[in-house]
């Protein structure tokens, strides 16, 4: 029961080193693997900022008021906001693997984006952007997409877990009182 309620109080730092980590990864991925992002990889990456932000001021919040943790309500937005990237990486997904057709903005010919494609594209030249319906990487035949949803959508089962804690913490101890 302790740590139902260590988890529910602290959720906020968790999802925030969840949240760094995550996009660590995918820097990394990006800088180390060569592996440049596409139009929706991007989107995904701005879901794990916004992740960032909220459980950053959930966090500070219940540190400086002294309070058992931050209020359910962060919880709940980091629930929304996890799900959101959760559906949002199923989408990219189902266009990698050509269940449905993705936007316009999501078409490209190549994922060359260097410095010197950078400065090639200055000087007039064409570049082309990622493809989003092309897998750059697999692992146990997930694209980066199908592990972001499972992540997305773990976090934000968590996060809706952790929104309901008083009412668990409620019925946890009434269940004891009852025992007793």
């Amino acid at each position: 029961m302790k740590a139902v309620l260590f988890f529910s109080r602290w959720w906020s730092v968790i999802a925030l080193v969840c949240a760094l980590s995550l996009l660590g990864a995918a820097h990394a991925f990006q800088t180390f693997g060569h592996l440049n992002p596409c139009h929706l990889c991007l989107k995904q990456r701005d879901i794990y900022w916004i992740a960032v932000g909220v459980s950053l001021v959930a966090t500070v919040w219940a540190v400086f008021t002294g309070a058992k943790g931050p209020p359910r309500v962060f919880s709940f937005v980091l629930f929304a906001v996890f799900a959101t990237g959760c559906a949002i990486a199923v989408f990219h997904m189902g266009g990698e693997n050509k269940w449905w057709s993705l936007p316009a903005t999501c078409t490209g010919a190549s994922d060359d984006v260097s410095i010197d494609s950078i400065a090639a594209m200055l000087s007039g030249a064409k570049v082309k952007a990622p493809q989003c319906d092309v897998v750059a990487w697999r692992f146990l035949g997930l694209s980066m997409a199908g592990w972001n949803a499972l992540i997305s959508g773990a976090l934000a089962v968590l996060s809706l877990i952790a929104s309901l804690r008083l009412q668990l913490y409620y019925r946890l101890s009434q269940r004891q009182a009852h025992q007793a």
